[in-house]
C-alpha cells in the first residue's frame, strides 16, 4: 500500500506540477506561496521545542517569494533579510522564555530553506531564454533521481550512504538516482540546444549532488528533534517538507550554476 500510495501521489502531483510551472507567473507564485506555508507549518511542528517566531518566517518566506516574482534576486534576498526583522520584533513582545538566539536562529533557518529554496524556482523561471525548460528539467532531474533511487535501494541497495542520518538511503540507489538525474539533465538540455555536452552533464552532476544533500539535511533535522517524518498529508510521500526536501537544494544549485554557465 505504501507503495500504491507514493505512485498515485506522484501521478496526481506531477502533472498538476508541471502545468503550473508552465503558466508561470501568478499561478507559480501562488503554488509556491502554498507550499511555503505548509512545509513551514510542518518544519515548525518539527522544531516546536526550539519556539521559533513562525510568523516571521511565513513572513520573510512570502517575501521572499513575492520579492523573486516582481524584483528578481536583489528583491528575494531583501524579503529573506526582513525575516530577521520580523522575528526580533515578534520574540520580543512574546512571553516565551526562549532564548532569544534560538528562536531566531531557528526562524531564519525556515525562512531561509524554504523560503529562498522556494523563491529560486521563480527566478529559475523568469530565465529570460529557455526559464521554462530550465525549470522543467531540474524537476524532473529530481524527480528521476529520486525514483531511480528508491527503486534501485529496494532491489539492489547493500552498502548504507549515511546511516546516521537516513538508513534506508544505500550507494546503489545513489549511483542509480545519479545515472537518471544526469540523464534526463542531457536528454533535455543538450538536446533542446540550450547546453553544451559537457555543460548538461555538469548540471545533471550538480543536480545530482544537490537534491540527495537536500534529503540528506532534513533527515539530520528530524534526527535531531527525533521526529520520523514532516506529517503526512502527502499519505506515504509525508509532509510537503519530504517531498520538497530534495527540491529545495537543487534549484538553488541548478540557477547560479545556470548564472556561472551565462545560461541565465
Amino acid at each position: 500500500m505504501p507503495l500504491v500510495s507514493r505512485v498515485l501521489v506522484t501521478l496526481v502531483g506531477l502533472p498538476l506540477v508541471l502545468l503550473v510551472v508552465w503558466a508561470g507567473g501568478w499561478w507559480l507564485f501562488a503554488l509556491a506561496g502554498v507550499a511555503a506555508v505548509l512545509a513551514l507549518h510542518e518544519y515548525a511542528l518539527m522544531i516546536r521545542s526550539l519556539r521559533p517566531v513562525i510568523l516571521a518566517a511565513y513572513a520573510g518566506a512570502l517575501l521572499s517569494l513575492l520579492g523573486a516574482h516582481v524584483g528578481g534576486l536583489q528583491w528575494t534576498t531583501a524579503g529573506f533579510l526582513s525575516t530577521m526583522v520580523f522575528a526580533f520584533l515578534l520574540h520580543w513582545i512574546a512571553t516565551t522564555r526562549q532564548s532569544a538566539t534560538v528562536a531566531i536562529a531557528s526562524t531564519v533557518l525556515g525562512a531561509g530553506w524554504i523560503g529562498l529554496g522556494l523563491a529560486h524556482l521563480l527566478l529559475l523561471r523568469q530565465i529570460p531564454s529557455q526559464g521554462e525548460l530550465a525549470t522543467f528539467t531540474v524537476l524532473l532531474a529530481v524527480w528521476a533521481g529520486d525514483i531511480g533511487a528508491f527503486f534501485a535501494g529496494r532491489l539492489i541497495g547493500r552498502h548504507k550512504l549515511a546511516p546516521a542520518l537516513s538508513p534506508g538511503k544505500t550507494w546503489e540507489g545513489f549511483l542509480f538516482g545519479t545515472a537518471a538525474t544526469i540523464f534526463v539533465a542531457f536528454v533535455a538540455l543538450y538536446k533542446q540546444h540550450y547546453l553544451s555536452i559537457w555543460q548538461s552533464v555538469v548540471l545533471g552532476a550538480a543536480i545530482a549532488i544537490a537534491a540527495p544533500l537536500g534529503d540528506l539535511f532534513e533527515s539530520a533535522l528530524k534526527r535531531d528533534m527525533q521526529v520520523k517524518d514532516s506529517g503526512r498529508l502527502l499519505a506515504a510521500h509525508g509532509g510537503v517538507l519530504d517531498r520538497i526536501d530534495s527540491l529545495l537544494f537543487a534549484v538553488v544549485a541548478s540557477y547560479y550554476l545556470l548564472r556561472a554557465l551565462d545560461a541565465a
